[in-house]
């Protein structure tokens, strides 16, 4: 059964509740964990990765046979300022792209499996120009928050979380800045290819929106400086959480925009992993941040969940190399002292 919001209070209050690790799976988890044929920690971050989705989905053994992507899209009101190298009409028609199957978020999740939709909010209204006001009202932002909220479906092993949106990496930077402080130039990047005096222009618009909006709590930071997209990305993370389904974060958008979760109640993004680090300069000091530490470190910034849903693989070999592997008394082997 989905969550109902119909105030950023109502989130909050959720937030108050959050369910915690499951200390049976964990405890189970633990055991056959220390009778697998391997010296303790020979596997690394697998063993990090088994032990994190098996405490979160809340079962032993743990199982990853439904994994889900969801793509949200959005437009912006600071696109007008030229804070992008792409013109606003890209997003609807990536999103086509999205729908007849020829984006690289297609091919990675055909690759490994992963149910992929794609949730477009109202693509003909793009939120406002930050710098001279919220970028969406309350309403605004939680019929987005609602629409990530409601893409969860329940019988979901693992959530992919994506966004697609000209534009966004400009509120991806304003909402890190605000939340932990620094001067802009430090959370803004090229984006979709912004140098010289397009790079000057995407920082002044980020300094301009979180000088309007300092001050504010960390969700309604979110709702200021984000888009619809990004509010959707929140409330698919928090909808998750409720349901007991681990999430793989993708790159500095969608990062960011969970951040604000994490900024409101510690702890609110544990059944999250970050996919990847992005290109984008900020993403890594906003790892830092978090105190997240990423899967993978290609030089990928595309965004919808390019990162994440390759990383569905990885998660899929933990969980197999957890699961079938053989105890040392199967296999008949002797155990270290």
């Amino acid at each position: 059964m989905n969550t109902s919001i119909s105030s950023v209070a109502d989130i909050r209050a959720v937030l108050s509740r959050l369910p915690a690790e499951d200390d049976a799976a964990v405890a189970a988890w633990s055991a056959r964990d220390s009778q697998l044929t391997k010296p303790p920690g020979a596997l690394g971050r697998l063993e990090e990765l088994s032990r994190w989705f098996t405490a979160w989905q809340g079962q032993h053994p743990p199982s990853l046979k439904t994994p889900r992507a969801r793509v949200f899209a959005g437009n912006h009101g600071v696109a007008a300022l030229g804070v992008s190298a792409f013109p606003p009409e890209v997003t609807v028609q990536m999103v086509a792209n999205f729908q007849h199957g020829g984006a690289a978020i297609n091919q990675l999740c055909k690759t490994f499996g992963t149910e992929l939709a794609v949730i477009a909010l109202e693509l003909d209204r793009p939120t406002a120009d930050f710098t001279q006001g919220p970028a969406m009202t309350e309403a605004e932002f939680v019929t987005a928050f609602q629409a990530g909220m409601d893409s969860v479906p329940d019988h979901t092993d693992l959530l992919v979380i994506g966004e697609m949106g000209i534009g966004n990496t400009t509120p991806a930077a304003a909402i890190p800045c605000a939340l932990f402080g620094g001067d802009a130039a430090l959370w803004t990047g090229k984006g979709t290819g912004m140098e010289g005096a397009g790079l000057v222009r995407k920082t002044e618009v980020v300094a301009a929106g979180v000088a309007l909006h300092k001050g504010q709590s960390p969700l309604d930071v979110l709702r200021c400086l984000g888009g619809r997209e990004l509010a959707a990305m929140a409330g698919a993370v928090l909808a998750a959480r409720l349901k007991r389904v681990p999430v793989l974060l993708d790159g500095y958008v969608c990062t960011a925009a969970a951040a604000a979760l994490e900024a409101e109640v510690k702890g609110a993004l544990d059944h999250c992993m970050v996919a990847h680090a992005s290109a984008e300069p900020g993403h890594q000091r906003l790892l830092e941040a978090l105190g997240k530490a990423a899967l993978l470190n290609l030089g990928m910034r595309l965004g919808e969940a390019s990162g994440a849903a390759l990383a569905v693989g990885i998660v899929q070999a933990a969980v197999n190399c957890h699961v079938g592997m053989a105890t040392f008394a199967e296999a008949g082997v002797s155990a270290g002292a």
